[in-house]
């Protein structure tokens, strides 16, 4: 019996080696992106591909078999695609329960026919960025942007702009952006080009600019044109201080923490579509409102919400002292690493920015905890009728899977998962099933989110929105 484990092992483990160039050849050559249930298979490891795999059974509560998915990569792989993000493990279950008789080339041809070339597409230019800071955010900014570089079409990173540390400021970001004690190594190799005051990651060269004023800085004389600059310093949150980055070679700026006055509030996957051409300084809300959000929103529009209160498990931030210190927040002056820190939190605000229909119905307080990244949303909520675990559960679990949503909730069935098993994910927030209560009209829904990692891929899904470099997803919601 261990030998016919090992064997079929060995078996995955082959077709997942497989699968790794015709990946890598269609994110290059294509700009396609294959992914398993939400999660982009580019770069994975074979180890990483079958995990992916596994985790499928999480969520749609049976296995998927590499064995399934891998014809279907094969015929994908045949066509010839535009740009586009195709979900082969969606493809594989949904042939599974397709009683047409198909077989697996004319089935998928089918579910991805909007993804075939015809010779008429109309391909926007590739898209400068710019980031004002290079923090904890930046930094994952600046991977994701790496990573989704793809072909070279799309976004480019081509600058950040900080000021200087010291003589050995250049090796020292350099060093930030290839060692990271949370998230991990860089995924590539990264160059430091001393005389140009440029970092080469993956092959893209990053301009650093030194400046602390934002007014003082032309960039078209660094041959950026038509840029979406990302402000992740917070220093300026309303329409008059972000305007100072509208320089030229600025179009767009994004802000990477709660707008104030009439800066409008972005949660992608909720309310992203209310951004017009005109929309040239935006923010993208917090990491706790990126992750309450969408939440609330389905499930308000299945079972209204009358009363919501967010309790937040927070990791501590920068903004916090090591050891106790004069700080001009409450609480926030004492020890991180070895307090628990009951703080305020505007995330609760920050919903009716992001969903008019609530507001004044949401409240909300936090706790900062000694975890480095991670963190977990309670919401009470009191519902405007009554429903069962079940059915509340079940609702989640299809929006995870099946809504326009996708993207933003994550949907995890388990009792032995902790914080740093979110570690990298990319989703807005991740429901857990297990630990709901429901009781007639009252319901704690508890989510996991990373912070840093999974709110960094929301601010990227809206530039690449405010873009037009959002590929389409297939199949189709």
């Amino acid at each position: 019996m261990t030998g016919d484990a090992f064997t079929a092992w060995k078996r995955r483990e082959e077709l997942a080696e497989a699968m790794i160039p015709i990946i890598g050849q269609l994110y290059r050559q294509h700009d396609v992106t294959i992914l398993v249930h939400s999660r982009s298979l580019v770069n994975k490891s074979a180890v990483g591909i079958l995990k992916a795999h596994r985790f499928v059974r999480q969520i749609e509560k049976e296995e998927l078999k590499i064995e399934d998915s891998y014809p279907i990569l094969k015929t994908i792989s045949e066509l010839d695609l535009t740009p586009s993000r195709i979900d082969i493990g969606y493809l594989a279950i949904a042939y599974k329960h397709d009683n047409r008789g198909l077989s697996v080339e004319d089935f998928t041809r089918e579910a991805v026919k909007g993804a075939i070339a015809n010779g008429d597409e109309d391909r926007n230019p590739p898209r400068d960025v710019v980031l004002y800071g290079f923090g904890r955010i930046g930094r994952l900014l600046a991977r994701l942007l790496i990573e989704k570089t793809g072909s070279g079409n799309g976004l480019r990173l081509r600058a950040v702009v900080v000021r200087r540390g010291g003589d050995n400021d250049l090796m020292k970001r350099a060093s930030l952006l290839r060692r990271d004690s949370v998230h991990g190594l860089f995924n590539g190799t990264i160059h430091v080009d001393l005389e140009n005051e440029t970092i080469i990651a993956n092959g893209n060269p990053i301009k650093i600019i030194y400046s602390g004023d934002p007014t003082s800085i032309d960039y078209t004389e660094y041959g950026i044109n038509n840029a979406v600059l990302i402000d992740n310093t917070g220093k300026w949150r309303d329409r008059e201080g972000l305007s100072q980055h509208l320089r030229p070679g600025i179009d767009k700026v994004v802000l990477t923490a709660p707008g104030k006055g009439d800066v409008k509030n972005i949660v992608h996957g909720v309310n992203h579509e209310t951004l017009s051409a005109d929309d040239n300084i935006l923010s993208c809300a917090s990491c706790t409102t990126n992750a309450i959000v969408p939440v609330l929103k389905a499930v308000n529009d299945k079972y209204g919400v009358e009363y919501c209160h967010v309790e937040t498990v927070h990791s501590f931030t920068n903004d916090q002292n090591l050891l106790d210190n004069y700080h001009k927040g409450d609480r926030r002056g004492r020890s991180a690493p070895l307090n628990m820190v009951l703080t305020e939190t505007g995330a609760a605000s920050a919903v009716a920015k992001a969903l008019p229909e609530l507001t004044g119905r949401v409240t909300g307080s936090s706790i900062r905890v000694p975890t480095p990244d991670v963190s977990m949303a309670m919401l009470n909520l009191t519902l405007d009728g009554e429903t069962n675990r079940d059915d509340l559960v079940d609702h989640l679990r299809t929006v995870s899977l099946k809504s326009p949503m996708q993207r933003q909730i994550d949907f995890i069935a388990s009792t032995e998962t902790v914080s740093t098993d979110f570690v990298g994910s990319r989703a807005a927030c991740v429901v857990d099933a297990e630990a709901t209560i429901v009781q007639g009209n009252h319901a704690v829904v508890y989510l996991w989110y990373d912070n840093e990692f999974g709110y960094s891929c929301q601010v990227v899904r809206v530039v690449q929105h405010i873009t037009g470099v959002l590929y389409p997803h297939f199949p189709q919601v």
